[in-house]
């Protein structure tokens, strides 16, 4: 499963199911959007097997992707979810921080753990770098790259100097073997004493990161891949269930029925907002986790729309509005997959928009959209920002 496969999902509601794992982590990050450290409390596994468990070969997400914290401080847990979920028809991805890179070769607890899965993705960025070193993290990822059949690249920068000093690195060792998906360091977690300035951004267009259930730490499954603000407001229309009570078909049921939900991911939290007379916030998540419970969803026609619209968005325009900048196209090396067709502006018709726009492009900042989401990963992010998404006709 290539990098720009798993980016091309992510619009996709149900598609996939993201897992974190632990809060807990051995490295120190300053950027940590999930403040991860090593003595964070650690919740019982067996949330997370049962509901896996409950995969069926009629119903299952296509993706689980599993973070944390480090996801591979529980080799074992890791080994049995991507087994499991295999046998239903599920693929699985892992983020790391690559902790285990400080030391000379892969433990084999790590190795079973690491080759059970589909894909593979590192996080590197200056504030990894000073806790593992970068050639380390390279030399170990060249040797995951012989156990799983897919691997990548998270990069997170600050500056473009990182990213001016990295990416050439990255290029001359894997070619193109290795996709990389760049990122901006967002005021998330730890992250919000690097940018303490940092305005808001209020986006609108549909919100493509309500679409997977995220099962937090505890095991409490959210709608929203940023758990630390659902975690903290709780808004009816975020919180799905828990993985040790509530199965995979009844969770889709309710993330794919729940008419708020509904409304965030085909209009977007601001237009779901101005439809339901509430208030819109200084950003698009304020206003999200602040909607009233009777929001309601736009027409089924304009959730058929919107649905169309963002799935023909090609990988590296999202890769672009999530903060890739110039470097948007590195999230599709190496990749044969099919391509979709151009999104081009739809004819007038008998509704209040004049037509149907087409998907996001270039912005002019790319340090201007939202954050990943708590967890780190590269097809996992949370807020989005100010670049275009498809308008979709009311």
């Amino acid at each position: 499963m290539h990098l720009a496969e798993l980016v091309r999902m992510r619009t996709q509601p149900c598609a996939g199911l993201l897992l974190a794992l632990t809060q807990r982590c051995p490295l120190s990050c300053a950027h940590c959007s999930t403040s991860s450290s090593p003595r964070a409390p650690q919740h019982s596994g067996a949330p997370f097997r049962r509901l896996v468990g409950t995969f069926t070969a009629a119903e299952h997400p296509e993706l689980v992707f599993m973070s944390g914290g480090e996801p591979l401080l529980r080799p074992r847990l890791v080994a049995d979810l991507a087994t499991a979920a295999r046998a239903a028809g599920t693929r699985s991805c892992l983020l790391s921080g690559m902790f285990f890179a400080r030391a000379d070769g892969l433990a084999p607890v790590l190795r079973h753990a690491i080759a059970a899965l589909d894909h593979f993705s590192a996080s590197l960025d200056e504030f990894h770098e000073r806790e593992v070193g970068r050639e380390r993290v390279l030399a170990a990822l060249a040797t995951i790259a012989d156990l799983v059949a897919a691997v990548s690249l998270h990069v997170t920068a600050a500056s473009t100097d990182y990213l001016d000093d990295v990416l050439p690195v990255i290029r001359r060792r894997f070619g193109q073997r290795v996709p990389v998906l760049v990122s901006r360091v967002q005021p998330t977690g730890r992250a919000r004493t690097l940018l303490p300035d940092r305005q808001p951004v209020l986006a609108s267009g549909p919100c493509e990161f309500a679409g997977w259930p995220l099962v937090d730490f505890d095991g409490t499954v959210f709608a929203c891949s940023r758990q630390s603000l659902a975690r903290a407001h709780r808004p009816a229309h975020l919180v799905l269930g828990h993985a040790g009570r509530d199965s995979w078909p009844e969770l889709r049921r309710r993330s794919l029925a729940q008419p708020a939900l509904r409304a965030v991911r085909s209009v977007g939290p601001v237009e779901a907002a101005r439809r339901a007379g509430a208030s819109i916030r200084a950003d698009v998540c304020a206003t999200c986790v602040r909607l009233p419970p009777h929001t309601q969803p736009p027409a089924a026609g304009v959730e058929l729309l919107a649905g169309q619209l963002l799935s023909r968005v090609p990988p590296r325009q999202w890769a672009r509005r999530w903060g890739a900048g110039d470097h948007a196209d590195l999230v599709e090396l190496g990749w044969t997959g099919d391509q979709p067709d151009p999104v081009e502006p739809g004819p007038p018709g008998d509704q209040a928009d004049p037509a149907v726009p087409g998907p996001p492009g270039d912005q002019a900042d790319p340090a201007v959209p939202g954050p990943p989401g708590d967890q780190a990963d590269p097809a996992v992010p949370g807020r989005p920002g100010a670049a275009a998404v498809p308008e979709v006709p009311t």
